[in-house]
């Protein structure tokens, strides 16, 4: 590459081409001299100065440089000027001018400048033609056959291959015993290597040049060839571990690209051979190879580094998978994440710290991999300051850290390696960071395998692995709430269900009574026109037996009596005790249901299965009722709401569960002795028809119950069993309606005191209650009418079309809404207006209502 220049100034002038930035210097003559390593010369070299001596010794180096000789005569008092030519880029002396004289007149100093000038520019412009040029002193030094036979051969895919032959090939044109390419990652801004001579590296050999430090970095700025000498010993020492070999002498020869003129590569030739070194024909013959070669190269690096981007994307997505696997336990979880951030980076160890807002510390329970409190002497946990350390640091300004060298750090503890007897040399410490950007976690890896120091490369692997590891932890933590918050709810459920429990001696009591006829509790017991509300309260579980037993139900699907009698026992007990929503409601609707079971026939209609699950859904469809509607419990942020308000029906869906829980619960599955099709399907049915009790899914359906009517039901079609399942629970809900005069009015007395008691709660959070549910504003006789209108008569109406003995029910209806019409004229009569001044009206004697029927039982039994 260095083409010998002679530029002659003027006698006594001599320029000196300093050859391959070493100690060896080419005259203008052709003749070489070595740089002599003390006196004027060595001086203005180091100094990068112009230096001058007056009457030069003989016996001085610098003789040996002079035009007139070390053997002639000098004038006295003559004058020596050595002034070196320096590449301000580069900082190296390219040339050496020596001039004898008497004196060198200002004149003459300006004109020594600007020769000097003309040289640097000229030496530039010579020395990037020489790198580029095939031609050197007029010859080819490399044959095109074997170029192109070689460029014939690099068609292999992977950079490795195409190295292996390239190396050999230069190796051999250069008489070198080996050869290694440095590339330059300018990305990571590292250098890398993959091949040393015949052998492919397991691992990349990488290291950073950040700063252009060492013989590399200054490679990179100047641009110029390096041979051994330029080394440090250090240097030579480190390099001579990786190669694997001892060495006599190297070429570091820097490849420009034609484009950006930026070293992309170094190609390093190692051990001339016969003990000669590497000339400026080797350099020559580097550069002219690369201009063939250097685009294959190129496309092979760049096709192994999107196979290696995939490998790495491949390996992150199967990793992620292994961490979503074991959210169920966040311990296992950590010890998966270092091991796995361990192999990406190549680490040592890693540590993993979670933050705690509460404390604002660091908390880790797992180093690399071991749980502390899996060994006694260890604590169960160590906690660092959130603010403290090289943790401390990432975890509060959220930025990766790459320290590499960790004793040199201010932010590391080295008490910790002395404790241990650990040593450690590089740490990568990472944050772990949520949707928000908020750190909840930090990362820290210690030594690097393989490596010097961690890479830009382990940098960018550990931020995405970061994202990984966030989700993978958030999920986990969420896991465990969700856990914590099964647990507590299970907890509830069992200390309810604990309440709920029954004694053995009830049960027992109970299952030991012979089931009796519906005549033992009234010789009506089995009519519509029986109010079952006059049964006492001890006697309605004997009163379910019966209906059970008459049903059919009991024998038709071997239900164990002690199980049933535990059953209705716990149901009862699950009800709580508001004016309306309580066990005698519940006792009145599965009584509608058996009625309806003996008046209309029911099973021409149903199978034995859809009435199981219709008269168990009557008996516990308002379980655990807290007396007040569902909008009331969205609109106070209730806990029910908050379980079961976005699927809708929130009430009806808790009743539901309750069910469900007591079923589950020992000793009350009365349906153990089904198979499994016939279990499912039973539960399946018991879920529909109890979320049907929502008088929202009433009105939504009332249209399809009007074409129902209308086409006529068929017993073949599914979607008219669920409708007719519907319209039965509706009935029954509302069978009060149905009943004599006194029992709807002090049924209407119930369902008031209800609504006036959520209305009181709802005036007290400071809201408006409606109307009905105002005490203050309601009037009671208007708003059953307007019930009977708009609800209720509509339902027993469709179930008269369905079912033409049902009629009786609505002509009951109508007589009782004929009732609250004149009391709403006496309301008007007497001025009467809130509910509160309506008692006296509710307690009216039973005259009236004789006239509409009644049982002979006493109302007070209600």
């Amino acid at each position: 590459m260095y083409r010998r220049c002679c530029f002659y100034f003027q006698k006594g002038v001599v320029v000196y081409l300093r050859y391959l930035d070493s100690q060896d210097l080419v005259s203008s003559a052709g003749l070489k001299h070595t740089l002599p390593k003390e006196g004027p010369s060595w001086e203005a070299v180091q100094k990068r100065k112009r230096m001058s001596v007056t009457n030069l010794s003989p016996a001085d180096p610098l003789s040996g440089l002079l035009p007139s000789g070390t053997g002639k005569a000098r004038r006295e008092r003559s004058k020596v000027v050595c002034s070196p030519v320096t590449d301000k880029d580069s900082d190296s002396v390219l040339a050496l001018l020596v001039v004898e004289c008497d004196a060198l007149t200002p004149e003459e100093h300006s004109y020594l400048t600007f020769f000097e000038n003309q040289l640097l520019v000229s030496y530039k412009r010579l020395s990037r033609t020489v790198r580029w040029s095939p031609l050197v002193n007029g010859e080819k030094q490399v044959d095109d056959k074997s170029i192109l036979q070689l460029c014939a051969d690099l068609h292999d895919a992977d950079s490795e291959t195409l190295q292996l032959k390239l190396l050999s090939y230069i190796a051999e044109m250069t008489k070198a015993s080996a050869g290694y390419i440095l590339f330059v990652d300018t990305d990571c801004k590292e250098m890398f290597c993959q091949v040393i001579g015949e052998r492919v590296l397991s691992h990349e050999w990488r290291f950073p040049i950040g700063n252009f430090e060492g013989c590399y970095g200054k490679l990179l700025v100047t641009k110029m060839p390096l041979q051994l000498c330029d080394m440090t010993k250090e240097e030579q020492e480190e390099l001579e571990k990786y190669l694997g070999l001892h060495l006599r002498s190297l070429l570091c020869v820097p490849l420009l690209s034609p484009l950006t003129q930026q070293v992309v590569a170094v190609m390093c030739m190692v051990n001339k051979m016969a003990g000669k070194v590497f000339a400026q024909e080797d350099v020559a013959a580097i550069n002219y190879c690369f201009q063939f070669t250097a685009a294959m190269l190129h496309s092979a690096l760049a096709l192994a580094k999107a196979r290696r981007q995939q490998s790495q994307t491949q390996a992150l997505l199967s990793i992620a998978r292994n961490l979503f696997t074991h959210i169920d336990d966040l311990t296992t979880l950590l010890q998966e994440i270092m091991q796995e951030a361990k192999i990406l980076t190549n680490a040592e160890r890693c540590s993993v710290f979670l933050m705690e807002k509460e404390t604002n510390e660091l908390v880790a329970k797992v180093f690399d991999g071991d749980t502390q409190a899996g060994t006694e002497s260890a604590a169960a946990e160590v906690r660092i300051p959130g603010n403290q350390g090289i943790a401390g640091h990432v975890a509060t300004t959220g930025h990766v850290l790459n320290i590499e060298k960790a004793y040199e750090h201010p932010l590391f503890y080295r008490k910790i390696d002395e404790l241990t007897g650990f040593k450690t040399r590089n740490i990568l410490c990472f944050p772990i960071k949520d949707r928000a950007g908020e750190v909840i976690g930090v990362a820290e890896l210690c030594n690097k395998i393989l490596g010097s120091a961690f890479t830009k490369v382990d940098e960018d692997i550990a931020t995405t692995f970061s994202i990984y590891c966030c989700i993978s932890i958030v999920n986990s933590l969420l896991y465990k709430k969700v856990q914590e918050a099964q647990q507590r709810s299970k907890l509830s459920n069992e200390l309810m269900i604990y309440h709920m429990q029954v004694t053995t001696e009830e049960v027992a009591q109970l299952a030991e009574m012979r089931i009796p006829p519906p005549e033992f509790f009234n010789k009506k017991f089995s009519s519509f026109s029986f109010t079952p509300r006059v049964i006492s309260y001890a006697d309605t579980p004997l009163a379910v037996l019966t209906m059970f037993e008459d049903m059919g139900f009991i024998t038709k699907f071997r239900i164990n009596k002690t199980y049933l009698c535990r059953f209705i026992l716990m149901v009862r007990k699950g009800y709580r005790d508001p004016p309306y929503h309580n066990w005698s409601h519940a006792f009145a609707v599965c009584h509608f249901c058996y009625i309806m079971y003996k008046n209309l026939d029911l099973p021409k209609y149903l199978d034995d299965i859809e009435l199981l699950a219709l008269f168990v859904a009557c008996l516990s469809h308002d379980i655990d009722h807290r007396g007040t509607t569902n909008s009331f419990q969205i609109a106070s942020d209730s806990v029910l709401a908050a379980l079961y308000s976005s699927a809708g029906s929130v009430l009806e869906r808790h009743h539901l569960t309750q069910t469900m829980a007591i079923l589950n619960t020992d000793g009350c599955n009365i349906f153990q002795s089904m198979g499994n099709t016939n279990y499912q399907r039973t539960l399946d049915l018991i879920s529909y028809i109890i979320l049907s009790t929502d008088l929202a899914h009433h009105l939504r359906i009332m249209e399809e119950l009007k074409k129902m009517s209308q086409a006529g039901y068929a017993k073949g079609n599914p979607g008219h069993h669920k409708l007719l399942l519907s319209l039965l629970i509706t009935s029954c809900d509302l069978s009060d309606q149905t009943k004599d005069w006194n029992t709807a009015k002090r049924i209407a007395e119930m369902i008031y005191q209800e609504f006036f008691k959520q209305g009181d709660l709802e005036k007290s959070l400071g809201r408006d209650p409606l109307l009905m549910m105002d005490r203050e504003k309601a009037c009671i006789p208007e708003l059953q009418i307007g019930f009977l209108e708009s609800i209720a008569l509509p339902v027993y109406s469709l179930l008269a079309k369905f079912f033409p003995a049902a009629r009786v029910m609505v002509d009951v209806m109508q007589k009782n809404r004929q009732m609250w019409k004149k009391m709403k004229g006496r309301v008007k009569k007497m001025d009467v207006v809130t509910g509160t001044a309506m008692d006296s009206l509710l307690a009216t004697d039973a005259d009236e209502s004789s006239s509409n029927g009644s049982n002979s039982e006493p109302a007070t039994q209600l």
